[in-house]
């Protein structure tokens, strides 16, 4: 290959930047997809840890970009930033497939790992490495290809990056609709769970057929050399402003227009020109975070408000709906408001979208709380199926809130009495609820008495966790042995001891079916159909005769949980709303951004957009933290009415804020800047200020003059040589 090959007026090169981002972007949003559900069904974290760990770790993926524009400016390029942080990228990939592998400490092989610690320790190297290296390719990607055009080329490079932002919503929609579906396999080399390995297994892959294809281009590539990194320059400038600031505090000074003039005795003008306007814009950006703090939630609360729900299809509609209206909102929507002689300007479109987005919140609330009303109509009635004896007792219900967390308490008696020559076996099951319970965790407690003549009492408690199911047509259920001998229950319920209670375990919505086994090889085979989010007990009572056909029929069967009957199509509102203001703000944040931004320092802009991400996903922890509301719905419309107040200040901010032409102020300064001798002399006149201010004695004040004058006429002498 060689460089400078084009195809159809564009060079071959970007086709392999574009299928390299395509496969990054799948591979990251595939991860992100099922990770919280990793953390709260497969590392058994509860909803808050879970939401915690992850708005950690997207605040680290949009703190990292700095690090890399840095790295790629000053010190080793673009071409191989990229290459050496997709390595990093791969391997953390990599690594969290491997810490998804259940049987690595699975030792008796009951479906569930024995040394979690090994497994929480592996995923969070693992998204450590990847928050490393999706951040730091971040701002280098898009910069790079922009590089592969020429002048003249301007045309090709504009819709270079529309395809490059295609790639990415395609990267994301494939991979939110394939990667749930690959964790919803089973697999396992010695009990069969939820595919975690494959969901995380098949995002690696795409990362190293990423960092392949770009490799592969190398030769094309055209490579510019690192220049230096601007954002290091600014800091620097704005450090020497506060710092010269703070020296002249003194009344003797005069003062200055900007307190960023205060740099200009080091740094050229057009600089601190270029300074003021990119802070002028990150002044404005101060208020944005809180968009994010309510829109990275879609992977996290309302993630997990979605397992309580009906259906898998909702977490795709994002990326589809991104696709609908970035077209419709700038080919109908404001060619229409402009025709009504509005003045929709940047500004005004972003304090929309942040009120829409406070919307789609609201939604969410309103849906929660029919939701909270669906689980609390499932515990106020006794179920069809329950009958109450006159002679059966022994009922109770607790509730108790510890702090941090809410946790209902629920006790079943199931009472057998066992009286040859006849047997009856019992269920009860009755909810009394005071207030509506959050969909968060409940604790049931299962009482069996058995009473065998001649007289013997046997008391089991056994407490085990009704985690709500996720969003992926999943049930839970749970056996109850009332028989003198072990049995074995396939589908990852295992071996379950002589009158004892197995463990909740999942299976897929619709019909399952069980073998039944004894310590003999007798086998009996049970099915049932599961619906959306139940959870059931299956009592198999001392009757139980595993030998004979129609042995199935003895089991009793409790509901504990109904199916859910809210459909997760109800979540499609709050994710219209949601979408619609991240179009609305987002894509009109950043093309406000770029107007603004001097020609040099557009990059500096982007870091800082990508910084607010990084704090919306901190204020996520903070304030959910800080709020311990009980009520899920409540925290919903917290967040809602932040974004609102925040949106309002916005508004004000953007009544005050002037547009300016960074171009036209940059042509201001085309002339060349003042000799250098001129500046050493502005430096000099302000030094002799400084020391005539001081309290130092009038001999050290004319010894430091002398020294200053003599250094400052070396420096013209060595300035002219």
């Amino acid at each position: 290959c060689t460089v400078g090959v084009d195809v159809c007026g564009y060079p071959l090169s970007i086709f392999f930047i574009v299928v390299n981002e395509f496969c990054e972007r799948f591979s990251y949003y595939g991860m992100r997809a099922v990770l919280v559900l990793y953390f709260r069904y497969f590392l058994k974290w509860d909803d808050d840890l879970a939401t915690s760990i992850y708005h950690t770790f997207i605040a680290l993926c949009y703190l990292t970009p700095i690090l890399g524009a840095i790295v790629a400016d000053s010190w080793l390029g673009k071409f191989k930033t990229i290459v050496y942080l997709s390595i990093v990228y791969t391997v953390g990939q990599v690594v969290m497939a491997v810490s998804a592998i259940h049987d690595i400490t699975d030792t008796d092989r009951d479906g569930t790992p024995d040394n979690m610690t090994f497994h929480v320790a592996m995923s969070m190297v693992g998204l450590f490495l990847i928050a490393l290296g999706t951040g730091g390719i971040k701002p280098c990607v898009a910069a790079f290809g922009g590089d592969q055009f020429e002048d003249h080329q301007e045309k090709q490079r504009s819709t270079f990056f529309s395809i490059f932002y295609l790639s990415i919503n395609a990267g994301s929609l494939l991979s939110t609709v394939i990667t749930p579906i690959l964790r919803g396999q089973e697999c396992g080399i010695h009990s069969q769970q939820k595919c975690y390995p494959l969901a995380f297994g098949v995002p690696a892959a795409l990362m190293v057929v990423a960092l392949i294809v770009f490799i592969m281009g190398s030769g094309m590539y055209n490579k510019t050399a690192p220049k230096g990194n601007i954002m290091l320059e600014v800091c620097k400038c704005i450090g020497f402003a506060i710092k010269n600031r703070f020296r002249h505090r003194s009344k003797t000074f005069p003062k200055r227009e900007h307190w960023m003039d205060w740099a200009h005795e080091k740094y050229d003008k057009l600089l601190v020109a270029q300074v003021k306007m990119v802070l002028k814009v990150l002044f404005l950006y101060i208020p944005l975070p809180m968009f994010w703090t309510l829109f990275d939630q879609q992977g996290s609360r309302w993630t997990l408000q979605a397992t309580t729900m009906d259906g898998n299809f909702v977490r795709t509609v994002n990326p589809i709906l991104i696709l609908a209206l970035v077209p419709i909102m700038d080919s109908l929507v404001y060619p229409l408001i402009k025709k009504c002689h509005l003045n929709f300007t940047p500004l005004k479109r972003m304090t929309v979208g942040m009120l829409i987005a406070a919307l789609a919140f609201v939604a969410a609330a309103l849906l929660q709380l029919q939701i909270d009303v669906s689980i609390y109509s499932i515990y106020t009635h006794t179920p069809p199926h329950t009958h109450t004896p006159p002679h059966t007792h022994t009922y109770s219900i607790y509730t108790h809130t510890p702090p941090h967390t809410h946790i209902h308490i629920v006790y079943i008696h199931i009472h057998t009495h066992i009286h040859p020559p006849h047997t009856h076996t019992y269920s009860i099951y009755t909810h009394t609820h005071t207030h509506t319970p959050p969909p968060h965790t409940y604790i049931v407690y299962i009482h069996i008495h058995t009473h065998i003549h001649p007289p013997t009492h046997t008391y089991i408690y056994y407490p085990s966790k009704v985690l709500l199911t996720c969003c992926f047509a999943l049930s839970y259920r749970r056996f109850v042995n009332g028989l003198g001998s072990p049995l074995n229950v396939t589908l990852g319920v295992g071996d379950i001891a002589p009158l004892s209670v197995s463990n909740y375990s999942l299976v897929p919505q619709g019909k399952a079916e069980f073998t039944i086994m004894n310590s003999g090889g007798a086998s009996c085979l049970y099915s049932k159909e599961l619906g959306f989010g139940s959870a059931f007990t299956l009592v198999i009572p001392s009757t139980f005769n595993i030998g004979i056909p129609d042995c199935w029929q003895a089991i009793q069967v409790v509901e504990d949980i109904k199916p859910n009957t809210i459909h997760m199509g109800w979540q499609i509102p709050q994710y219209f709303l949601m979408t619609a203001g991240e179009v609305v703000f987002s894509v009109t944040g950043l093309e406000f951004s770029y107007s603004q931004a001097p020609s040099n320092m557009k990059s500096v802009l982007q870091a800082g957009w990508l910084f607010t991400v990084a704090v919306g996903n901190i204020i996520v922890l903070i304030v959910a933290e800080a709020a311990q509301l009980p009520d899920q719905w409540a925290e919903y419309i917290l967040f809602a009415s932040l974004l609102a107040v925040v949106c309002i200040v916005f508004a004000v901010m953007s009544y005050f804020y002037t547009y300016t032409d960074p171009a036209e102020i940059e042509a201001q300064f085309s002339q060349p800047e003042h000799e250098p001798e001129e500046k050493k002399r502005d430096r000099v006149e302000m030094e002799r200020k400084d020391s005539d201010c001081s309290k130092s004695s009038k001999g050290s004040d004319k010894k430091k003059r002398d020294s200053v004058v003599e250094q400052h006429n070396q420096d013209v002498k060595q300035s002219k040589m």
